[in-house]
């Protein structure tokens, strides 16, 4: 399949295409991100498209896929999607924000720096909001020694920083 196939496919969808990523972003500029993203993987892929389907459902499902990934990523990390508006309260008092954590951002870095190679950049990958599977394909290790070594750095970081509150 050609690059002139795919754009007139594209182009023959793109209103419906866009109807539904505004349906389910909620947003034009979700929406819009998501319209472009599927395009993105839409053409990447266009080499396993067969002919004679529906691209039009075939686009529809990578949409959706993508839209359910993202949507999935922003709860781990607990993104907030609010108007500004409904954030005054972090603006209007008076009294400062103060943080319920026990430890200080300094003694967590200093921490994490002492992690293995092994074990670190599977947690800041971890931390940062990728999922156990994303971090075993971009590794090339199992799963299992994903979770592993997660595990491993959590409880290692706790003695860690239990032992400095101790003193």
């Amino acid at each position: 399949m050609s690059h002139l196939q795919f754009e007139s496919y594209y182009r023959n969808n793109f209103e419906a295409l866009s109807s539904f990523a505004l349906k389910l972003a909620r947003n034009k500029m979700d929406a819009d991100d998501l319209l472009q993203e599927t395009a993105i993987k839409a053409y990447k892929n266009f080499g396993h498209f067969a002919e004679g389907s529906n691209f039009k459902n075939w686009t529809f499902t990578i949409l959706k896929n993508t839209f359910i990934s993202k949507y999935r990523r922003r709860k781990k990390l607990n993104l907030v999607s609010k108007p500004i508006e409904d954030m005054e309260y972090a603006v209007v008092k008076d009294e400062p924000i103060v943080s319920k954590s026990k430890y200080n951002l300094k003694d967590l870095s200093n921490s994490i720096e002492t992690l293995s190679d092994k074990s670190k950049e599977p947690f800041i990958m971890y931390i940062n909001g990728y999922q156990y599977n994303e971090i075993s394909e971009s590794l090339d290790i199992p799963i299992g020694t994903v979770k592993s070594r997660i595990h491993f750095a959590r409880t290692k970081l706790r003695k860690l920083l239990g032992r400095k509150n101790a003193a």
